[in-house]
C-alpha cells in the first residue's frame, strides 16, 4: 500500500482509492465422486482507482479509471500502469463529484467456522454434504467444483480513508445427470457466507429429483395464461427488480422515475412487498460504511442506493453497492398449498431473465410441472413472458424460506395470469 501511494504521487496523481485484498482459497474439482484436482491458493491483488479532474466550458469534470496491480510488479511497471490509467481517464470525463467521505477504523474480524478454520477443511465438509445426496438410482452427480475463500480486505484513499475487514464465503457449481428415458444434464450453483452443509445437501437432493423428472418430461404444454410458481433463485432474480429500479445509477439518467416515498407497487389485492438491503461486508470497495437499510416497505420506496458517484449526483448519502437483499414478507401460503391449485411450477430455464427497464421476466422452459386436477406432470419446452408490473398487484409469497449468499426470503412466489407460449407453437 505504501509503495503504491508513493508511486501514485510520483505519477502526479493526487486523488485515488486503493482496494487491496489477500485471498486464501481452497479449490476442489470432482468428476463424479472422484476428486480430480485439489488446489490451494494465496493471492494478493490491488485495485487502484485513479481520478482525474478537468474543466470544460467553465464546468468542472471528473473521470475515474481502474487498474489492477500485483505486489510482485516492479516500481517501473506500477508507475507505467498508473500513468496509463491517468492518461486514459481524460477520455471518459463526467460531471464532477466528491470522493467518499474519509473513514478510519480498526480491523473488523469475521467469526464462524468458515472464517476461522482452514479453508481446505471447510471445502471437505461441503464436498461431503454435496455427495451425501448422491444416492439416487436413476440420477447422479456428474461433476462438481467447490471453492472456499477467506479474504482480508483493506481500503485507503487520498481523502484519508483507512479501513480493513475479513470476510469468507463458500461457493461452487455442479452438474446432475439422468440417462433414462432421455440423457439430460442440469447445472446448479451455490454460494453461502456460512458453512451451510444442510442447505447444500437439500439443494443437491432437489436437483437430482429435477433432473430425473427432466429426463421424462413431456412436450405437452399448451399456450395460454397460467398462474405461475417461481422458486429459489428465480424468485431472487425477479424480486431484485425492486433493487434495480431504486438504484442511483438507474434513477440519475432517468431510466427509472422512482423516488423515495413513491408507492412503487400500486394498487394491490395480494401482499405488499417489503425488502431490506443486507450488508455482506462492513465497507464497500470504495470504503463506504455499509449497513442494512430498508428499501421497500409495504410497497413504498424507502431509500436509494448505489456507488459514490451516482449517489453524489442525486444528492443522497452514498451507500455502496449491495450484493444481498431480503424479502421480509412472512408469506400467506405454504408451498404445498400453492402446488395444490391449478398452475405451472416453472423450475429451470435455459436462461431466466428479469428486465429492469421493462419489468418483463421469463425464459425458455427446461423443466416445469403442470399441475391439473391434483396431478403434477413434468413438462419441457415453451417459454414464459410475464411482467412484474402487472403481477405485483396480487403476488403471493410462500411461508417456506430460502437463503443463499445474495438472498433471504420466500422460497416461492405465485404470480397470476402469466402468458406462456406452449410447445404447440414450436
Amino acid at each position: 500500500m505504501e509503495r503504491i501511494k508513493k508511486l501514485l504521487k510520483e505519477a502526479g496523481i493526487s486523488d485515488y482509492i486503493i482496494y487491496g485484498y489477500r485471498e486464501r482459497t481452497a479449490e476442489l474439482f470432482f468428476v463424479k465422486r472422484q476428486l480430480d484436482t485439489r488446489r490451494l491458493k494465496d493471492v494478493e491483488k490491488f485495485k487502484v482507482t485513479v481520478f482525474r479532474t478537468d474543466e470544460k466550458d467553465g464546468k468542472k469534470l471528473r473521470a475515474a479509471t481502474d487498474v489492477t496491480v500485483l505486489a510482485e510488479m516492479t516500481d517501473a511497471e506500477l508507475l507505467d500502469a498508473f500513468k496509463g490509467a491517468y492518461f486514459a481517464a481524460q477520455f471518459a470525463m463526467n460531471p464532477y463529484y466528491e470522493l467518499p467521505d474519509p473513514v478510519k477504523a480498526p480491523l473488523i474480524e469475521a467469526h464462524g467456522k468458515l472464517a476461522e478454520q482452514a479453508p481446505e477443511q471447510s471445502a471437505g465438509e461441503m464436498a461431503a454434504a454435496l455427495f451425501k445426496a448422491d444416492c439416487e438410482k436413476d440420477a447422479f452427480l456428474n461433476s462438481a467444483e467447490i471453492f472456499v475463500i477467506q479474504k482480508r480486505a483493506h481500503v485507503i484513499s487520498s481523502r484519508g480513508t483507512d479501513v480493513s475487514w475479513i470476510e469468507a464465503e463458500v461457493k461452487g457449481e455442479y452438474v446432475v445427470q439422468a440417462k433414462e428415458p432421455e440423457d439430460v444434464e442440469m447445472y446448479r450453483d451455490f454460494a453461502y457466507t456460512e458453512l451451510n452443509t444442510d442447505a447444500l445437501s437439500a439443494q443437491a437432493k432437489e436437483a437430482l429429483m429435477f433432473v430425473r423428472d427432466r429426463a421424462r418430461a413431456q412436450k405437452i404444454l399448451k399456450s395460454g395464461n397460467y398462474d405461475v410458481i417461481l422458486t429459489d433463485e428465480n424468485v431472487m432474480m425477479t424480486l431484485w427488480f425492486y433493487g434495480d429500479r431504486s438504484a442511483a445509477h438507474m434513477i440519475y439518467p432517468g431510466y427509472s422515475t422512482w423516488k423515495v416515498g413513491d408507492d412503487v407497487q400500486g394498487e394491490t389485492n395480494g401482499e405488499r412487498v417489503t425488502i431490506t438491503l443486507r450488508a455482506l461486508a462492513p465497507y464497500s470497495g470504495e470504503g463506504i460504511p455499509m449497513r442494512d437499510r430498508k428499501l421497500i416497505e409495504n410497497g413504498v420506496m424507502q431509500s436509494t442506493h448505489g456507488s459514490n458517484r451516482f449517489c453524489r449526483y442525486l444528492g443522497v448519502e452514498p451507500t455502496g453497492n449491495y450484493r444481498k437483499f431480503s424479502c421480509d414478507n412472512p408469506g400467506t401460503m405454504s408451498f404445498e398449498e400453492m402446488r395444490k391449485r391449478p398452475c405451472l411450477w416453472a423450475v429451470t430455464f435455459s436462461g431466466f431473465e428479469m428486465n429492469a427497464f421493462s419489468g418483463h421476466f421469463g425464459g425458455e422452459i427446461r423443466l416445469a410441472y403442470l399441475i391439473e386436477n391434483g396431478k403434477m406432470t413434468p413438462v419441457t419446452g415453451g417459454s414464459i413472458n410475464g411482467s412484474i408490473l402487472e403481477s405485483q398487484k396480487d403476488i403471493v409469497f410462500s411461508t417456506d424460506r430460502y437463503a443463499e449468499i445474495g438472498y433471504d426470503g420466500p422460497y416461492a412466489i405465485l404470480l397470476k395470469n402469466v402468458a406462456v407460449a406452449g410447445t404447440d407453437e414450436e
